[in-house]
C-alpha cells in the first residue's frame, strides 16, 4: 500500500475525521516549461519516478476528499534546506564534500545553461504549513462515510528566487572557507529538471504565506548548525 494511502486509509476510519496537510513536491510539475509554476499549471507529465509518486498522492487525495470527505491540504515544497536537512540534498552534500576536499560535479543543461532551483529555507516552510493548518476546515465524513463536500487544497510553497547552482556552490565557499573542487558536467538524464520556479500569489493569498530567508542567510544558518553538529576536522562555528 502507498503511504498516502494509508494515511488516508487510517484517517477515514477515525470519528472525527482530522483535517489533513501533507507534503507533495514541486517535481509535480516535471517538464512544464512556463514558469513561473503555478498550481493551475499540468501536472500530468512527471520527469521522474518520485514525480510520479508525488503526482499519484495528489490523485489519492482527490479520491479520498471526494469519496469520504476528508479535508485535504497538499503543500507542494520547493527545494528545501537547512539544518537538520536531508544528507541526500546537494547543499548539505556539498558542504561535507568541500570540506573533505572531495570533488563536486555542478551540472549545466544544453547551451550551458546552469541548473537552477527554488531553494525554500525550512523556516518558511513551516510558517506555510502552519498557515495551511490555521486555514484547514474540518472533515465532513465520519467513519469513513462522507456527510457532504470538503475542502480540497493544494499551493506551492517556494522562494520564488531561482539560483543557479553554481552560485549555491559559491556562496558555500564564502561561509566554509574552502575552495571547492568542483566540475561542470552536463546534466545526466536521470529525470532531474533544470529548474524551479514557484508562484506563490496563492498561498500569500489564502494561507497569509510571506517567505523572508534568502539563500545567503538561509546558507549561512546551515553552515553554522553543520559545522557545531559534525565538527569537521575540529572546525569551529563562525558564522
Amino acid at each position: 500500500m502507498h503511504r498516502h494511502d494509508l494515511m488516508f486509509e487510517v484517517c477515514k476510519l477515525m470519528n472525527p475525521q482530522p483535517a489533513i496537510v501533507w507534503a507533495s513536491s514541486s517535481s509535480v510539475y516535471g517538464l512544464n516549461k512556463k514558469v513561473p509554476f503555478s498550481e493551475i499549471d499540468r501536472t500530468d507529465n512527471p520527469s521522474s519516478l518520485y514525480a510520479a509518486t508525488k503526482k499519484a498522492g495528489e490523485a489519492i487525495a482527490h479520491t479520498y476528499n471526494h469519496i469520504h470527505g476528508l479535508s485535504i491540504t497538499g503543500l507542494r515544497f520547493f527545494t528545501v534546506y537547512g539544518p537538520w536537512g536531508r544528507p541526500d540534498m546537494a547543499y548539505f552534500f556539498f558542504t561535507r564534500d568541500i570540506l573533505k576536499g572531495k570533488q563536486i560535479s555542478v551540472f549545466e543543461g544544453l547551451n550551458g545553461f546552469t541548473v537552477s532551483r527554488d531553494f525554500t529555507y525550512i523556516d518558511d516552510i513551516v510558517k506555510g504549513c502552519l498557515g495551511a493548518l490555521d486555514t484547514a476546515t474540518k472533515s465532513t465524513g465520519s467513519g469513513g462515510v462522507k456527510k457532504g463536500p470538503a475542502q480540497l487544497r493544494v499551493y506551492n510553497l517556494g522562494n520564488t528566487s531561482p539560483v543557479p547552482v553554481r552560485k549555491l556552490v559559491n556562496i558555500l565557499e564564502k561561509l566554509l572557507k574552502v575552495k571547492a573542487n568542483k566540475v561542470v558536467s552536463p546534466m545526466p538524464a536521470n529525470g532531474d529538471v533544470l529548474f524551479t520556479h514557484a508562484n506563490i500569489s496563492l498561498a500569500r493569498r489564502e494561507l497569509g504565506y510571506k517567505p523572508t530567508t534568502d539563500l545567503q542567510s538561509g546558507l549561512k544558518k546551515f553552515v553554522a548548525w553543520y559545522l557545531d553538529y559534525y565538527k569537521p576536522s575540529g572546525k569551529k562555528s563562525s558564522v
